[in-house]
């Protein structure tokens, strides 16, 4: 009984200390002054002042520097049939520049949103050739993928930016369907435009589709330019040539040239031209290289040689044969400028 009288006033006297160390019994200075009547003192002034670098601190100063360079090749398989072979991996492709064999860090197959450029001709010889034309672009956009962008110039006598870059493919098609053929053929200057554009593209893989029936005639780049143009950018360009038969094919220097015209600038880049004649395969061809653009594999690689010269080195891509498969094709882009200091 004594024991627990005595261990009452012990717990008594703790919550009674405890409840003078509450919150309220502890409030702020400043509160149990106002509640006196009493003005609190002003708070005393505080000076920070920097502190002085030292002359050894200076001259501590940061020297880390990122600078290599990855080379990116877009690289299309075919088999006799010109079927698209997918499936392949790192281990059947070898990679080449300037002769010497490079490594491949980066290896990719998936499909990777684009960035593509309609390239149209509008001239007077394409009149009875429109209607399959647009039905060509019609099908090539059936193979797009929500990210995808596209942009559209048309040429005659000079190219023109109909559509600049957007992911709405039904406001191209819409564009198109008012398109009059007339004029001449200025195909090189409309090249240039789509390169010049496709410099605002936001996606890192980029494309150009030629849809033209002829050779140039009227453009004020020259053939020479646009070749080193391409060269320079990171762009395939596809082109689907719609030619007259060989022996009615007319015979002005500019129609002959033509064929090879395209097929020139779109293998220096990793495309392919695909010469008509006639014109109701330009659907099923336009279609055709919508889906091969969804079907390449990417190699990259650091290049051996990381001299700034600027000059323009050839690549070449060999592919280790699979077992079991047919002879198999590739087609990459020639080479690229290396970056200049």
């Amino acid at each position: 009984m004594v024991v627990r009288t005595h261990w009452s006033r012990v717990v008594c006297g703790l919550l009674a200390g405890l409840l003078w160390a509450s919150p309220q019994a502890a409030a702020p200075e400043e509160t149990r002054e106002k509640s006196s009547g009493r003005q609190s003192a002003p708070p005393p002034k505080v000076s920070i002042e920097p502190r002085m670098r030292t002359p050894e601190q200076d001259g501590r100063r940061s020297n880390i520097r990122v600078d290599s360079t990855l080379v990116l090749i877009n690289v299309t398989v075919v088999d006799p049939l010109n079927r698209f072979v997918t499936g392949l991996d790192r281990e059947h492709f070898r990679l080449f520049e300037e002769k010497v064999e490079q490594t491949v860090s980066h290896f990719a197959s998936e499909d990777a949103p684009l960035s593509v450029g309609l390239v149209f001709d509008a001239s007077g010889s394409m009149g009875a050739k429109l209607q399959k034309s647009r039905q060509a672009a019609a099908q090539f956009f059936k193979t797009a993928n929500p990210e995808d962008e596209f942009f559209l110039v048309q040429f005659n006598d000079r190219p023109q930016m109909v559509v600049p870059f957007t992911t709405n493919t039904d406001e191209i098609q819409n564009r198109l369907t008012f398109t009059q053929a007339k004029g001449r053929t200025a195909l090189l200057d409309g090249v240039y435009m789509a390169l010049h554009h496709m410099k605002k593209a936001r996606n890192p893989r980029k494309a150009i589709l030629i849809l033209s029936d002829g050779g140039d005639n009227s453009s004020r780049y020259t053939e020479s330019e646009i070749k080193n143009l391409v060269r320079e950018a990171d762009v395939q360009i596809y082109a689907i040539g719609i030619f007259e038969p060989v022996s009615a094919r007319g015979r002005t220097a500019e129609e002959l040239a033509g064929p090879g015209l395209l097929t020139e600038i779109a293998e220096q880049t990793g495309g392919r031209h695909f010469p008509v004649e006639n014109i109701n395969e330009l659907p099923d061809i336009a279609a055709k290289i919508g889906i091969e653009l969804r079907n390449q594999y990417v190699l990259g690689y650091a290049p051996t040689n990381q001299e700034k010269d600027g000059k323009y080195r050839r690549v070449q891509v060999r592919l280790v044969q699979p077992r079991g498969l047919p002879p198999l094709r590739t087609f990459a882009r020639a080479g690229y400028y290396a970056p200049s200091k």
